[in-house]
């Protein structure tokens, strides 16, 4: 079951250098908003402040900040067991793209769609991007994934959409993340040989 991870802390850092540093940065991160309120104010995605004020790093700072606990660790959580087979398929500089493209992807819909006074945080949007990749590579490069992840992918995809409609969570976000790795999917596999498979 390629989705269960089996190595130990130090090869985990040698083969998944991108996500251990995304796993890094959301810690710090999230130590830096929980003990300074400026520098909370000045990473979320707050719409008015893009829209207005042309603030439009915070497209991307917003993917890294998270002020809850149990948000950090779910994100971080789904980050670490789903990321890095993509990471080890497309490589560092493919897998960076698609990550963020996915969550800017997220949080733009988020600009445009919800109320103008909305604030936007986590890696939700990135995370479910790296889901609409697995499922374009499951709908039209089946060859890549073996059975056992086909079905999985299924299922957190499902969990995940039905998670999503509750109280408090970003729905714009979750959906076109999920969007944005659909459509992100055949750009970077578009001269994937193959030489690894899920």
């Amino acid at each position: 079951m390629f989705f269960l991870r089996t190595e130990s802390f130090r090869e985990f850092l040698r083969f998944y250098p991108v996500i251990s540093s995304i796993v890094v940065i959301h810690i710090i991160i999230f130590l830096a908003v929980n003990v300074s309120m400026d520098i909370r104010q000045l990473l979320t995605g707050w719409n008015f402040a893009i829209l207005v004020h042309d603030q439009y790093w915070r497209l991307f700072s917003s993917i890294f900040v998270h002020i809850q606990p149990m948000h950090l660790l779910f994100n971080t959580f789904s980050l670490i067991l789903f990321g890095p087979a993509l990471e080890a398929m497309l490589g560092r500089f493919k897998f960076i793209l698609a990550y963020l493209g996915a969550g800017v992807i997220a949080n733009i819909a988020t600009l445009y769609l919800a109320d103008l006074a909305t604030s936007n945080v986590g890696a939700s949007g990135a995370i479910f991007g790296l889901f609409g990749i697995y499922l374009y590579l499951l709908f039209m490069r089946p060859e890549l994934i073996d059975a056992n992840s086909r079905q999985i992918i299924v299922v957190i995809v499902i969990v995940g959409l039905v998670l999503t409609f509750r109280p408090g969570i970003n729905i714009y976000g979750h959906i076109f993340g999920l969007i944005g790795g659909l459509a992100i999917g055949p750009i970077i596999f578009a001269r994937y040989k193959g030489r690894f498979r899920l």
